[in-house]
């Protein structure tokens, strides 16, 4: 086990964690079709709200009154590409922090480009896999659809320079999660590789990120406390299932049964 990281300690994340519970955050999520009821039973499960509210008419209406705002490129359209810019600036505009999660960017050029039209909204925080950093970035042509086809430490100097350019956090997700703030980087270790094989997993980690970013107002500390509740919480679950079907049940209810404590006694995962 990892020494607990100097920048974000064990009552960093067990405050954050608390926060989320208290605060219930209200999370507008602007989300793929074939992860929305994964993603809104993650965000219940860790005492969020969800809101699917998607559609051009609204979002940016909506964005006003959430408490964060989670922007995922998976099932893309010209429609639900306004939307999606329409609510993000909404959040800039009134302070609300948003989470951009580019899903397979760098090898399709449609979502690429919105994608990187989107940053000029100055995301709280990108949260993505490696490749899709490096699509981001325009450093390399992205993965393998939705998988990674690099190494999170591959992705460190795009991650810095895309965080230099918004002024956020990038979340580089992996067997080890790499966080960037600045010159600020945190190391999440753990997890679970039924991760992987549970749809909507990472996508759900992003909805969770945002949660997390209402409730906590370091950016760093909230990506670092969403993506150790994640890890912690997949490893409780592959405890006592070890299959994707089981584990993907078991995991909702691990997201709700760790709170502060569970978070405390997990920070040796930090580096």
């Amino acid at each position: 086990m990892a020494a607990v990281s100097t920048l974000v300690s064990a009552q960093d994340v067990a405050r954050a964690r608390e926060a989320v519970v208290q605060g219930a955050p209200l999370v507008q999520c602007l989300t793929n079709s074939v992860v929305q009821t994964i993603t809104a039973n993650a965000l219940l499960a860790v005492g969020a709200a969800p809101a699917m509210v998607d559609n051009v008419q609204e979002a940016a209406a909506f964005a006003t009154v959430a408490s964060a705002v989670l922007v995922n490129v998976g099932t893309l359209d010209e429609t639900k590409a306004q939307a999606m810019a329409l609510a993000a600036g909404s959040a800039r505009e009134h302070g609300r922090p948003w989470v951009l999660d580019p899903v397979a960017v760098g090898g399709l050029e449609f979502r690429t480009r919105i994608a990187r039209d989107l940053l000029a909204h100055a995301p709280t925080v990108v949260r993505a896999n490696a490749s899709e950093v490096l699509g981001l970035a325009g450093a390399g042509a992205g993965g393998r659809g939705v998988d990674a086809t690099h190494g999170t430490e591959d992705a460190v100097e795009a991650a810095r320079g895309l965080s230099g350019r918004t002024g956020g956090v990038v979340a580089v997700s992996g067997p080890v999660d790499v966080l960037i703030h600045g010159e600020r980087v945190v190391r999440v270790l753990g997890g679970h590789a039924l991760l992987t094989r549970t749809t909507g997993a990472g996508c759900s980690l992003g909805a969770l990120v945002a949660a997390y970013a209402a409730a906590e107002p370091d950016p760093l500390v909230a990506a670092a406390a969403a993506h150790l509740h994640v890890a912690v919480a997949a490893e409780r679950a592959a405890a006592r299932a070890d299959r994707p079907g089981a584990f993907a049940t078991a995991w909702i209810d691990e997201l709700d049964a760790v709170g502060p404590r569970e978070l405390r006694d997990g920070a040796g995962r930090l580096a």
